[in-house]
């Protein structure tokens, strides 16, 4: 198979990491070659974060040319914007269907991003949009939001549900598996049952 570019972005703090590592150990289980890269930025203070993974038969470079991801997987509305760049064409967009005001706006040192709703709608029409925030508190944690990411995403990935598991057992400690499971299968119902730029 070719190899498949996943970017996934966001802001520190969203478990963007985790979620990456997750995929990767998924795809590595599931029998294909893996490779992942990361860009922390300025994470511990709510600043951009891109990890990037790519798996297939066989991967030689763990980094993705801009405009060669397969799937862009946004934890936030304004770095799915940031980021889109990344997107390959015909690329599909995973888009977390929140707004994190930046903290460049909140302490007012520039205006507040204008007609964010149109912007996204323009440059991605077909983008599979989550409320991961609703889903992750229905899951019983609202810190298991990118658990309900990485269940939708699991619906675009070609590898079975049981090597996310695995994954999912091998890298959460084991009082906190239940409720990430739960958020996971929240995520993959509710991607199911999504239609594009719905």
């Amino acid at each position: 198979m070719k190899t498949v570019n996943v970017s996934l972005v966001g802001v520190g703090g969203q478990g963007i990491i985790l979620t990456a590592d997750l995929l990767a150990r998924a795809a590595a289980i599931a029998g294909f070659d893996v490779k992942k890269s990361e860009i922390h930025g300025m994470a511990q203070r709510g600043g951009s974060v891109i990890s990037q993974v790519r798996f297939g038969a066989s991967v030689p470079s763990p980094i993705i040319p801009e405009g060669g991801s397969d799937v862009l997987v946004a934890f936030d509305k304004l770095e799915a914007l940031r980021w889109a760049h990344l997107l390959a064409p015909g690329g599909q967009v995973l888009l977390n269907d929140i707004y994190l005001t930046p903290v460049t706006v909140t302490s007012g040192q520039q205006p507040d991003v204008a007609g964010l709703e149109e912007r996204i709608a323009a440059a991605f029409p077909g983008a599979m949009k989550i409320d991961a925030p609703a889903l992750a508190a229905k899951a019983g944690n609202p810190r298991t939001m990118n658990m309900v990411l990485a269940g939708a995403l699991s619906s675009l990935a070609a590898f079975p549900v049981k090597a996310w598991k695995k994954a999912m057992e091998e890298r959460l400690p084991p009082k906190l598996l239940e409720v990430n499971e739960k958020a996971f299968a929240l995520g993959a119902e509710a991607a199911a049952g999504s239609s594009p730029g719905k």
